[in-house]
């Protein structure tokens, strides 16, 4: 099962090295890791996908609180948190084929952001499994260029301090 952590910590150099090393030493497997600034420039937020079934959640949550520079460890509950990814992708669009892929983007709610003559760069965010749907049904077409951010992460309802 795949959990999602998101981790507050300090927003200083080195952190990010200190968390992966920690992930690396213990040899836990990152699914996939976004970091960036929050609301307060202070602070960072790290959004980690690991899988439970390289380590028991319980012992990745351990070994982070163990660093300094971690303020705050949440395992985000899929049904309390909406989840996101982000795709850029460059596919493959002749004067045949661009119409269908134009209404595919239009299907899946996402955006064109580049036309070429030879290709089209396509821009969407939804949940990974929307995302792997539409990069699939766009891998026909010929995908020259696929670039994701992995997944972000922010619990449901007010903030809890």
């Amino acid at each position: 099962m795949k959990h999602t952590l998101s981790v507050l910590v300090e927003n200083k150099p080195g952190v990010l090295t200190r968390v992966a090393g920690l992930f690396a030493r213990r040899g836990f497997n990152i699914d996939s890791l976004v970091v960036a600034e929050t609301e307060n420039p202070e602070f960072s937020r790290m959004t980690i996908t690991v899988d439970e079934q390289d380590q028991p959640i319980e012992q990745v949550t351990k070994q982070l609180h163990k660093l300094i520079n971690v303020l705050k460890i949440t395992d985000l509950e899929p049904a309390a948190s909406v989840e996101r990814e982000l795709l850029l992708v460059k596919v493959k669009a002749d004067a045949k084929t661009r119409s269908e892929i134009m209404q595919m983007v239009e299907i899946f709610r996402a955006k064109i952001v580049d036309v070429s003559p030879e290709v089209l760069v396509i821009e969407m965010t939804g949940n990974r499994e929307k995302v792997s749907a539409f990069v699939d049904l766009l891998r026909p077409f010929g995908v020259v260029e696929l670039m994701r951010t992995g997944r972000i992460a922010m619990r449901r309802g007010k903030k809890v301090t």
